[in-house]
Formats: C-alpha cells, sequence, structure tokens
C-alpha cells in the first residue's frame, strides 16, 4: 500500500495540512468521534513509535520525514525507524519490540509482512500500548485497533478500468491482449490490488474482449517478490521472448505500482516493442514525467500527506482518550477480527488530469506544465 528531492518544501506543507486537518476533525465525512469511557488517554509528550517497511518508494522516505516532523509539531516524542532491506521481517519485530521497552503509548506500523507481526501487536496491546496498521493491514491478530489506508479495493478497480480506457483510446475495436502483474507476496495489499483490477477485468477476459496471452492469471504467478523492479523487468523479459517473440501485439500490462510501470516499460523498450498502455500507483515523480510523455499512461494519486495527517489526528485522539474516527467496520477482516478503519479516496490520473489533481502537491505540480 504514493518525493525526495523536494522534501523539506513537502514537509513544511504537511505541517500545515496537519493543522487545517486538525482543526476540520469535527466536522469530516463518517462517524463523529466520540469520547470513549474506558480509555484514559495518555500525557501529550508521550512516545509514538512509527515501524515502517524499506525505503523502497519515495512514498515510505515521505512518510518518514511527515511523521517525524508531524508527531513533533503536536508534541508527541516520535520513533520512526525504517526496516532493512532484508527479506526477513527480523529487522522490523525487533525495532517494534523496542519501542514497547522504550514505552511508546500508540505504535503505527507500515508492515513489512503483514503475517508476521502478530506477537508484537501482541506483546503491544499487553504493554497498554494502541496499535494502528498504516496502508498494510496487519493479519491473523485479534490485537490491532485501527487501520488507516486509501481505499485499496478502489485502488485496484480504477487501475483495471485504467487498463481498458487506455487501451480503448489506442485501438477502439478489441480484442485487447494483456499480461498481469501483482505486488509483493508478502504485502497484504498485494491481493487487494489485484482482485479489485480483476473485478473490472474478469467480465471482459470471460467474453474474450481481453486476453491474457501468455496464460498466466493467477495472483501466484504474476506476483513481483519484494515489488522489485529488476524483479519485474526479468519478468517481462520472459514474457517478451516466450509469447511475442513472433510480432504478437501487446496492447496493456496491467502493473500495481509506478516502480513496477517503469520496469516494465523499459523492457518493452528494450526489446524494440511499441509500448503498450501500463497502468500504475503512488504518483512516482519519474512515472508523471512518463505520463506527460505518453509514456505510461496512468498511475494513482493517494496523497502521502493527506494519510500520515489522518494518522497523526487518529493518535491525537486516543491521547485525548476519544475514540479515533472511522468510516469503514465491515470491510478489512484480517483473519481474527474486522478491523475498525479510515479509508481515504484514491484518484486516478492519466496526462488528461494530471495537472488538475497535482495541482496543489508542490514537486508534481511543475512536471504536469
Amino acid at each position: 500500500m504514493r518525493r525526495i528531492i523536494t522534501r523539506g518544501i513537502a514537509v513544511a506543507g504537511a505541517i500545515a495540512l496537519l493543522t487545517l486537518s486538525t482543526a476540520c476533525s469535527n466536522e469530516r465525512e463518517g462517524s463523529a468521534s466520540t469520547v470513549n469511557a474506558d480509555a484514559k488517554g495518555f500525557a501529550q509528550d508521550s512516545l509514538v513509535g512509527v515501524a515502517l517497511p524499506s525505503k523502497t518508494s519515495e512514498n515510505w522516505v515521505l512518510a518518514g520525514d511527515l511523521f517525524t516532523n508531524g508527531l513533533k509539531a503536536a508534541g508527541f516524542k516520535a520513533d520512526v525507524q525504517y526496516a532493512g532491506a532484508s527479506t526477513t521481517v527480523a529487522d522490523q519485530q525487533s525495532q517494534i519490540s523496542a519501542m514497547i521497552t522504550k514505552g511508546a503509548k500508540v505504535i503505527v506500523i507500515g508492515a513489512t509482512d503483514a503475517s508476521q507481526l502478530a506477537t508484537q501487536v501482541a506483546q503491544a496491546k499487553q504493554a497498554g500500548a494502541a496499535v494502528i496498521a498504516y496502508d498494510r493491514l496487519i493479519t491473523n491478530t485479534p490485537d490491532l485497533d485501527y487501520y488507516i489506508a486509501f481505499d485499496n479495493l478502489k485502488v485496484g478497480q480504477l487501475q483495471g478500468q485504467a487498463l481498458i480506457d487506455g487501451m480503448k483510446a489506442k485501438k477502439p475495436q478489441g480484442p485487447w491482449t494483456v499480461e498481469l502483474f501483482s505486488g509483493s507476496p508478502d504485502d497484504n495489499n498485494s491481493k487487494v490490488f489485484f482482485d479489485g483490477a480483476m473485478s473490472v477485468l474478469k467480465p471482459l477476459i470471460d467474453k474474450g474482449d481481453i486476453v491474457v496471452g501468455s496464460g498466466q492469471k493467477d495472483i501466484k504467478q504474476t506476483a513481483i517478490q519484494g515489488w522489485k523492479a529488476e524483479n519485474a523487468q526479468q519478468r517481462m523479459d520472459s514474457l517478451l521472448t516466450s509469447t511475442y517473440g513472433s510480432g504478437k501485439e501487446l496492447d496493456g500490462v496491467l502493473s500495481p505500482n509506478d516502480t513496477l510501470a517503469r520496469a516494465i516499460l523499459t523492457s518493452v523498450k528494450g526489446a524494440g516493442k511499441p509500448g503498450p498502455v501500463v497502468t500504475g500507483q503512488d504518483s512516482e515523480a519519474e512515472s508523471v514525467k512518463s505520463i506527460m510523455a505518453g509514456e505510461q499512461y496512468s498511475t494513482i494519486n493517494k496523497d502521502t500527506r493527506k494519510l500520515v495527517a489522518e494518522t497523526i489526528n487518529m493518535v491525537k485522539s486516543l491521547q485525548t482518550g476519544e475514540k479515533p474516527q472511522i468510516n469503514d467496520t465491515k470491510s478489512y477482516d484480517n483473519g481474527s477480527k474486522v478491523v475498525p478503519a479510515y479509508l481515504l479516496p484514491p484518484v486516478i490520473v492519466t496526462k488528461q488530469n494530471a495537472a488538475e489533481a497535482y495541482a496543489s502537491d508542490p514537486k508534481l505540480a511543475p512536471l504536469t506544465k
């Protein structure tokens, strides 16, 4: 489960956004915050831990900066940690345990592996700390308190529809030949994105209007371990050789994020093939440039500034002994419980609406001129 060079500008703008968001917190749509009689709150200068995965995208880097500055601006002590680049979750597990030992009152977790943190979440619960899953749902634990993210099922649906729209624009009459990519299997969001996209694509696949050239339709076949660009490029290289070597045309590729989208396009260019319609997600600067250049077709704008701001609003509510605002109590079953969630709306971005979508983003707005 969306700006590195002008980090200072982005963070400054985010702090202003945090202030505005807090002022308007009682007027937001959804369930109003109510006092929790069972909650006692905690001191305003308490420690808040934030455990994030490796710095695999611009948005994880930005999120760390925003949490560090935003929590401090709100009066909390912030302990923001990134997991290392290893393929295990050992780094993040030990970081969360250390936050518990230090006395963190709230721990925000962007999970490295959503299925392997139940022990740490239980430890936090036993120590009296609240746990918020950030962007990625933590699975198989009854001890998780809240989940905050953009609506990831909707993200997938938007990606699937963008793929169809882009192919229709280039080639009004089908059938269209596509390939499917999905994210890392240790990220719970990967399946949510894929299921959302397939809910849109499968009816056309069943009718024969869309053909998966390689026949690889199962998420296990399409997954890219670690969300790594080199793994996506390698798979695309293999597909082009095995399926498209005889001049067969590839019309589109479902890519779950921008990093993989650019790797897919690099593979296609290297093979000397015409550029297919390629989707993405996260609004990474290089992909926005690619979209404006007519290469990558679409991305999803999930403004990290807004997501961090709403997460800090959750922390503030917990600090004062109130229940954080939630707007979804049905959608996110983690295998042990349905987790109360606050979901933000994602926005599809193509060349046609990029200027409007990024008008308030100091880093991306200039790229759309």
